[in-house]
């Protein structure tokens, strides 16, 4: 059957999405992108997302194929073990310089970022909480300050930004809502004529572990279905 305009850019927003979740490397993405706006039949349109979930459906979907959950049902972290214990670090510094909070680290209650004329790093999709709600203050001068959160925290984000910015992004789209007891992060403060940047966006460690219970949601799927 002959693929129409629609069915075409409904293939291309599904292989965004796979290369926003990490699911397609960029080299492949593109080359399937390619070969979607170039195909006339479903058939040559089907194998392009044969291995990716489809929401809803894109086109006729491979004979036996589950179909993708809507919305991220699994949350990549355990958050009752996250929250609780004495914060390592409250606050970041950096004038003509740098200063980066990632990894296994636990931020506190209250954490105080200040850059001018440099930047700083918060990384929180990693670290610990000493509190069920923590207030990042962020305050860039001619500099930049970037947080990182997963998609599943609580964030809201209400900075002013004077001749700058202070923005949040959302780079994977399909967190679903809140984890219920995942911690709420508050982040404010102000630049001026520099930026603060709030990135929802998952890290590598925590895409292999959606990817291995995804993996692991098909297979228990598959069990049932030959029984």
């Amino acid at each position: 059957m002959r693929a129409s305009d629609a069915e075409r850019e409904r293939i291309a927003e599904t292989l965004r999405e796979a290369v926003a979740e990490g699911r397609l490397e960029m080299d492949e993405f593109e080359q399937r992108l390619d070969a979607t706006y170039k195909a006339r039949t479903h058939g040559e349109l089907e194998p392009l997302i044969s291995d990716l979930p489809v929401p809803g459906g894109v086109v006729a979907p491979v004979a036996g194929r589950m179909p993708a959950a809507a919305g991220r049902s699994v949350a990549p972290m355990d958050w009752s073990g996250r929250i609780g214990g004495p914060a390592t670090s409250t606050g970041g510094f950096a004038f003509w310089g740098g200063f980066s909070r990632k990894g296994r680290w636990t931020v506190g209650r209250i954490f105080t970022a200040f850059a001018m004329w440099g930047g700083g790093e918060i990384d929180l999709r990693e670290a610990r909480f000493e509190d069920r709600e923590v207030v990042v203050r962020c305050f860039a001068i001619m500099g930049g300050i970037q947080v990182k959160v997963s998609p599943d925290v609580q964030l809201h984000v209400n900075g002013v930004g004077v001749m700058g910015g202070f923005d949040e992004q959302s780079k994977d789209a399909d967190f679903g809502d809140p984890a219920p007891d995942a911690p709420r992060v508050r982040v404010t403060g102000f630049a001026l004529m520099g930026g603060v940047g709030v990135d929802r966006k998952w890290s590598k460690a925590q895409r292999q572990r959606l990817k291995e219970a995804e993996r692991a949601r098909l297979e228990r799927w598959d069990e049932g279905r030959d029984d």
